[in-house]
């Protein structure tokens, strides 16, 4: 015994914390706050569209020069500092007639759903132009070259969805200007590298597989949609496809996956939880989707927010008519992680292929 008074924990705790170390006894009780998974990141939410095409007919007069600055409204999770979801943030973007917006790149993947396009209307990305027609999805990928122009005498309108928020958390975000309004095209089809996406590409060039431009035309998309009415589809989700990336198989970016999704008339699904957060725009339709204790009813072009490990349903309200969504979600991310769990169950990829039609006289096999 040396008489002198020992200190206390608290005493201990404050000397450790000048020197910019923690005790494990005060970081136990946060990782207690853990069980029973995430707490979501954000609360659901929807943006009409008859309130954003209102901002943004405003935007065209307040924003008279769209070569200043894109036009483009971010839309803002109220129970977040910034962006849609903690990872992910869109925003509905306008052209004037005759404008384009600046050429630029950065490390946020970005993908553009068309509300409002056709013929005259293109986003340039590596110096490919990739025409933008309704309900078009055109990627923008990480550290690729990207410029839009409106050549059209209308308003064009898109859905603008990026990583920002994944980009910002890990500290990895670049942007560079190209140094003049608009970039360089390629100087024919056959250096596309799109035309590289399809059913052949040359034997003699390397395979890309990450950042390449591309389009996904509704018009090849819609039909194969269409077709699967009859399919039973996830119990969760409905008839629902993913945009696969055409040099890999793989997801639409390495960060971010791109699906479209019919609710059949009437359609009711189950519901269900994921780690993934994930951002809609309604095609066409009505419905509903309960999240959580809330329930979000929707209409044609409204946009609404599902945050990661929320409950969450859907129901097509008509007796008649499919109701189509279309979504984004950082799923790729959390896989890539071994991060991206779901309950009750794990829905993603587990149905087998559609069986072989059995031969006449008999019951089928192998």
């Amino acid at each position: 015994m040396t008489g002198i008074k020992p200190k206390t924990l608290a005493d201990f705790d404050s000397e450790l914390a000048a020197e910019h170390i923690k005790g494990q006894w005060l970081i136990d009780p946060l990782l207690e706050r853990l069980a029973g998974g995430p707490r979501p990141a954000g609360q659901a939410h929807i943006w009409r569209w008859r309130d954003i095409e209102a901002r943004l007919d405003e935007a065209c007069d307040v924003l008279a020069e769209g070569l200043t600055a894109r036009r483009s409204l971010a839309l803002m999770n109220p129970a977040l500092p910034g962006g849609t979801t903690h990872t992910l943030t869109a925003g509905i973007q306008m052209l004037n007639p005759g404008e384009q917006a600046w050429a630029h790149r950065h490390t946020m993947s970005a993908i553009r759903f068309v509300i409002r396009g056709g013929p005259g209307l293109s986003t340039v990305v590596d110096g490919e132009a990739c025409q933008m027609d309704d309900y078009d999805l055109v990627l923008t990928p990480s550290w690729t070259w990207h410029d839009h122009h409106n050549d059209t005498t209308g308003n064009p309108v898109w859905l603008d969805a990026l990583d920002i928020g994944l980009i910002m958390s890990l500290n990895t975000g670049f942007y560079e200007t190209y140094g003049e309004e608009r970039q360089a095209l390629r100087p024919s089809q056959g250096e596309y590298l799109s035309q590289r996406a399809g059913l052949v590409r040359p034997v003699w060039e390397q395979r890309k597989e990450r950042l390449a431009p591309f389009r996904y035309a509704w018009s090849d998309v819609e039909p194969v949609l269409l077709s699967m009415a009859d399919q039973e589809g996830s119990p969760y989700d409905g008839v629902v496809l993913e945009y696969v990336n055409p040099m890999t198989g793989g997801p639409t970016t390495p960060t971010l996956s791109c699906w479209v999704q019919m609710l059949r008339p009437h359609e009711q699904t189950q519901s269900h939880r994921h780690t993934s957060s994930s951002i809609y725009f309604v095609v066409r339709g009505e419905g509903t989707t309960r999240v959580g204790d809330e329930e979000i009813s929707w209409g044609q072009h409204d946009t609404f927010v599902v945050p990661n490990w929320l409950e969450h349903s859907f129901r097509n309200s008509s007796a008649s008519s499919e109701a189509i969504l279309f979504s984004v979600n950082d799923i790729p991310t959390l896989r890539a992680l071994g991060l991206y769990y779901e309950q009750p169950e794990t829905s993603l990829g587990t149905a087998p292929w559609p069986a072989v039609p059995a031969r006449p006289g008999t019951t089928g096999g192998r």
